[in-house]
């Protein structure tokens, strides 16, 4: 062990003299000689044992994931794995996943797949994986369990909000192939688009869908980004671009460095810049979905309805690392249009995300309904009218139709900002 002592401060005094990572102050160094006598004690006195290795590695995942939710170091299996992953299938459940409080928490289920079916609702906290407990588990670990050979069956258990008790789901993997946009038109000339993520095909489907229904007297869009995990950034800029007549500052990314600092914005001359929106989110909406509700919210050019947003407004980028791993780090946070932030500042902060100009409240009992009907709205049997037919109402969407139905889209818009600005003032 006092050779891999001498190594390990060697390769520390070289990280300094190399890069200048830390303060070069008696208290790193001595805090870093703390660190390997430690090293040096679980190694010669630990009851089962572990590898010196396995140490510097788990030291490596415990100061990363000290920093937040989003940031991780990925071992060479997982960081090959993201590498792969280009065309958008795989054997899986259908869950987007982070670390909340120290839980494996959902973000949200992908509409469609097999844990948006069994009713898996976002901030489901997952327990078990197969039978074994998922306590400190990391996100790739618990990815790499859950996909896999396509048919075979997962096991999750769940605690959802403050109940206690455990829900089992026995799931069947399934080849994950995401269609991203879903729509159809309500009332006779209500434009109902769904999306699923943000791809680099999302916004030319959206406006596909768009220019098709222009010959039906189009009179609204509403937009559904509920349970919409996000994706890329370039995609939410089309997207708002669409809605927007003029040029204008969309988001800004500011970090540690001056580099980090970044404005994007929307291109002028949208195709549907007076065209009537309504945004549903929920607190499944998260990254992309909360730039473009949050910005069209911002240039009151969309009403916002529904619940709270996820708030993961934060900007990462991979480092690849020389022995094949690598490091995804927070380096920036997104800020709207207005200067405030998506982010939310803590967990424990109440307000985080996007809050909607309508608030929609949703018990979980009606959620899982919900998720186990949306779909009916875009089946192509013409007899089926919907949500109506299963006794299930959508309080949301159905808050949507009744403004648009009343004309009082742009009316609900500017009463909501003034309301807004009110609270603020208090």
């Amino acid at each position: 062990m006092q050779k891999i002592k001498k190594m390990f401060l060697f390769f520390i005094l070289i990280s300094f003299c190399k890069v200048s990572v830390f303060p070069q102050t008696d208290e790193t160094y001595e805090k870093l000689g703390v660190f390997v006598d430690i090293m040096e004690i679980i190694n010669a006195n630990y009851v089962l044992g572990m590898k010196p290795k396995s140490l510097v590695v788990n030291a490596i995942k415990g100061m990363v994931g000290f920093l937040d939710p989003f940031s991780q170091y990925m071992e060479e299996k997982a960081y090959k794995q993201m590498q792969t992953e280009t065309d958008g299938s795989y054997g899986g459940i259908g869950l987007r996943i982070m670390i909340k409080n120290a839980n494996l928490t959902v973000v949200s289920p992908l509409p469609g797949t097999p844990a948006y079916r069994a009713g898996i609702l976002p901030e489901d906290r997952i327990i078990k994986i197969n039978g074994k407990s998922a306590v400190g588990m990391s996100t790739d670990k618990a990815v790499d369990i859950m996909r896999g050979k396509v048919g075979k069956k997962v096991k999750l258990t769940i605690s959802r909000g403050r109940d206690t008790k455990e829900i089992d789901f026995e799931l069947v993997r399934e080849k994950i192939k995401i269609e991203t946009v879903e729509s159809t038109v309500l009332d006779g000339n209500v434009v109902y688009v769904r999306l699923i993520e943000f791809n680099s095909q999302s916004a030319d489907d959206i406006q596909k869908v768009l220019l098709n229904c222009e010959s039906q007297n189009m009179k609204a869009l509403i937009l559904d980004l509920r349970n919409n995990p996000g994706g890329l950034l370039e995609s939410a800029l089309k997207i708002i671009s669409m809605f927007m007549s003029e040029r204008k500052l969309v988001l800004t990314t500011k970090g540690a460095h001056q580099d980090t600092k970044k404005e994007y914005f929307s291109e002028g001359g949208g195709v549907f810049f007076d065209l009537p929106i309504v945004i549903l989110v929920n607190k499944g909406s998260a990254s992309a979905s909360e730039i473009v509700s949050g910005a069209m919210q911002d240039f009151k050019r969309a009403l916002i309805i529904g619940s709270s947003t996820f708030g993961k407004g934060s900007v990462q980028t991979v480092f690849p690392l020389s022995d094949g791993t690598a490091l995804r780090l927070t380096i920036a946070k997104y800020y709207l249009p207005s200067g405030r932030p998506i982010d939310r500042s803590n967990e424990k902060e109440a307000k985080n995300g996007i809050t909607p100009d309508i608030n929609v409240d949703v018990t979980i009992e009606e959620e899982i309904k919900l998720y186990a009907n949306a779909d009916v709205l875009f089946k192509k049997d013409k007899s089926k009218k919907g949500l109506k037919d299963n006794n299930l109402e959508d309080k949301a969407l159905n808050k949507a139709l009744e403004i648009i139905r009343e004309n009082r889209v742009m009316e609900t818009i500017e009463a909501s900002r003034v309301l807004s600005t009110l609270n603020k003032k208090k």
